[in-house]
C-alpha cells in the first residue's frame, strides 16, 4: 500500500546513503572553525518574533514574506529564518561577551523560511554559521573571510569567486538613502507593491528585490561606494589591502548589499555558477550595530552563513571526493542457537573496542547471509557453528579477496581479529 502523506514541500530526507556527505562538510566546517580558534554554540529552535522584525528588520524580504511565526497563549514565536540573531541573544543573555574579547563562536543549525523550492533553495535548510564579536579592525573582516575561503579550499571546489562591497554606517548611509529616494521616486509607480512601502522607510531593500522589473529599475541606481564616509572608505581599503596581502582573490561587486537590515561596513559573497543559475555558497559581512539594537551595549560584531545543501550541491557537481559511510568490519554467520549465543559475544567483544560488526537476526541460512554480507560490503565474514565452538577456532573470510584466515574464538579474539585486519588494510592500501 502507497504511503499516503509525504513530506512537507521544501523539505529533504537525509538518507542513510546519502548522510557521508553531511558528515563530509559538517567535519570540515567544525575543524576548520576550531583552528581559528572558534567555539560551537547550540541555540532554540525558535525565538521570539519580535527579535527577528528588530534585528532582521521589518522591510527585508525574510520579515514580510518568508517567516513562520505562530502565535501559543498570545505569544508569538518564529522558527528562525537565520542564525546571527538568535546567536547573538545567546552571548548576550548568557554573559559572553563580558568575557574576554573577541568572542568567536560557531553553529551548525537547521533555518526556516517560506520561499518557492528550487535547487539548494528549501524552505527548511542547514546552515554553518559563525559570528565574532568585539573587533572594529579589518583584520577581524579579513579573519573570517579567511575562515570561508579556508572552508571552500577543504572541500576542493574551485570556481568560487569572492565578490566584496561595503554598504557603509548609519552616517554615510544617510546621505545614500536620500539619493536613492531620489533615484526611484519617479519610477515608483513601476515597482512592486512591497517595494513602494520600501521607498521611504528603507530604499536600500529595493536593490534586494526579487521582482525582474524591481531588478531592472535598480540595475541603474546610485552606488554605495560613492557615498562612504571617510572611516568606512578607510576600513574597506584597509580590508582591501589585507586580502591582497593574504593572497586572497576578490572582486569589487557595489551591487552587494545582503537581504538582512542588521549589516554596516563589509559584506561579501562566495560565488559560484556551478549549481545552474548564480548561487551564493556563503555570505556575510559586519554588523556593527546589532548587539547594541538587542542590549544597549555597543560592541561590533561579524560573521557569515554557509548553506550546506547548496555547499554539497556544488561539490557534488564538479565531483568533489566525500567521506564514504563505514561499512560493516566483520559479519558473524552463526549457524544453530548455540552459534547465536556466541555471536552476541564476539561482537560485543569487538564492538567494545569500535569495531562496527553485526551478526544475524533474521533467522536466515548460511547462503543467504552470506549474501547479506555482500549486500552491507562487509570487510570480513565469519562462519560459527557447533564445530568451530566445540574447537574454539574459525576461518575469517576476506571478501574482497576471498582469503582466509584461522581465528581463535577464545579470550584473545579481540587481539587476534584486530591484527587480522589492520594486516589486510595495509595490504589493500598498498
Amino acid at each position: 500500500m502507497a504511503l499516503s502523506i509525504k513530506r512537507p514541500l521544501g523539505t529533504e530526507d537525509i538518507t542513510p546513503q546519502n548522510v557521508n556527505k553531511w558528515h563530509t562538510v559538517e567535519t570540515i566546517v567544525k575543524d576548520t572553525a576550531k583552528t581559528f580558534g572558534f567555539k560551537e554554540i547550540r541555540i532554540p529552535t525558535f525565538e521570539s518574533t519580535e527579535l527577528f522584525e528588530r534585528s532582521v528588520g521589518d522591510t527585508t524580504d525574510v520579515v514580510q514574506k518568508e517567516m513562520y511565526s505562530v502565535i501559543a497563549k498570545e505569544s508569538k514565536f518564529t522558527l528562525r529564518p537565520e542564525g546571527t540573531a538568535g546567536t547573538i541573544r545567546a552571548m548576550v543573555q548568557n554573559g559572553l561577551l563580558n568575557d574576554a574579547l573577541p568572542q568567536k563562536v560557531f553553529y551548525i543549525l537547521s533555518c526556516f523560511r517560506h520561499e518557492r523550492p528550487q535547487a539548494g533553495r528549501l524552505r527548511e535548510f542547514h546552515q554553518f554559521g559563525l559570528e565574532m564579536a568585539g573587533s572594529q579592525s579589518p583584520y577581524a573582516d579579513a579573519e573570517v573571510i579567511s575562515l570561508a575561503k579556508s572552508i571552500i579550499d577543504r572541500t576542493g571546489l574551485k570556481n568560487i569567486a569572492l565578490n566584496i562591497n561595503s554598504i557603509g554606517c548609519p552616517t554615510c548611509r544617510a546621505n545614500y538613502h536620500k539619493a536613492l529616494k531620489e533615484f526611484f521616486a519617479p519610477k515608483v509607480d513601476c515597482l512592486c507593491d512591497t517595494c513602494k512601502s520600501r521607498l521611504d522607510r528603507n530604499p536600500m531593500r529595493i536593490l534586494d528585490c526579487k521582482s525582474p522589473i524591481c531588478s531592472d529599475i535598480a540595475k541603474d541606481a546610485p552606488l554605495i561606494l560613492d557615498y562612504l564616509c571617510e572611516d568606512c572608505s578607510t576600513h574597506f581599503e584597509k580590508l582591501k589591502s589585507i586580502l591582497t596581502n593574504m593572497g586572497i582573490e576578490y572582486s569589487v561587486n557595489p551591487k552587494i548589499v545582503r537581504g538582512l537590515d542588521y549589516y554596516t561596513k563589509t559584506v561579501f559573497e562566495f560565488i559560484t555558477t556551478d549549481i545552474g543559475a548564480q548561487g551564493t555558497v556563503c555570505g556575510g559581512g559586519r554588523y556593527d550595530g546589532l548587539i547594541e539594537q538587542l542590549s544597549g551595549k555597543h560592541v561590533p560584531a561579524l560573521g557569515f552563513a554557509m548553506g550546506l545543501e547548496r555547499l554539497i550541491l556544488t561539490m557534488e557537481s564538479q565531483g568533489c571526493e566525500f567521506m564514504e559511510n563505514q561499512s560493516c568490519e566483520l559479519y558473524i554467520a552463526p549457524m544453530g542457537d548455540i552459534a547465536k549465543d556466541k555471536a552476541v559475544e564476539l561482537a560485543k567483544n569487538l564492538r567494545d573496542e569500535g569495531f562496527l560488526v553485526e551478526y544475524d537476526i533474521m533467522d536466515r541460512g548460511i547462503k543467504s547471509q552470506m549474501k547479506y554480507a555482500n549486500k552491507i560490503k562487509a570487510k570480513f565474514v565469519l562462519v560459527v557453528g557447533d564445530n568451530e565452538i566445540q574447537s574454539n577456532s574459525a576461518k575469517v573470510k576476506n571478501m574482497d579477496t576471498g582469503e582466509e584466515s584461522p581465528i581463535s574464538l577464545d579470550k584473545n579474539f579481540y587481539d587476534s581479529f584486530s591484527s587480522l585486519y589492520m594486516a589486510n588494510m595495509l595490504v589493500s592500501e598498498d
